[in-house]
């Protein structure tokens, strides 16, 4: 089993951890953390893929760096996004937003 091989595996676990969170879970704040997982995962596929490979290093390294990015701004507008269900409806549980009426 190779190096790239090992970090995929790595990569897609966490992908697959990720997508079981978002999936089960009920509070606003635990499927961030698993969609912040999900991010995660790809992006160790990218860097190892690029520096396990014969590709340019430098071009995984900044599509981390992009990834990263818009993973900080898709975490901010989130957790804005949060605060202000949690202040109408007093509740960070998703039953109570889907039930939104008004």
């Amino acid at each position: 089993m190779t190096d790239l091989m090992l970090f995929q595996l790595v990569g897609v676990f966490l992908f697959s951890v990720g997508i079981a969170g978002l999936v089960w879970r009920k509070t606003l704040v635990g499927m961030l953390i698993a969609l912040e997982l999900m991010i995660n995962g790809a992006c160790l596929s990218i860097v190892a893929a690029a520096q396990l490979t014969h590709g340019d290093a430098v071009k995984g390294q900044l599509a981390a760096l992009f990834v990263m990015g818009l993973a900080a701004a898709e975490a901010t507008l989130l957790l804005a996004i949060i605060l202000v269900a949690v202040r109408r409806l007093k509740s960070s549980r998703t039953d109570g937003i889907f039930h939104m009426r008004g």
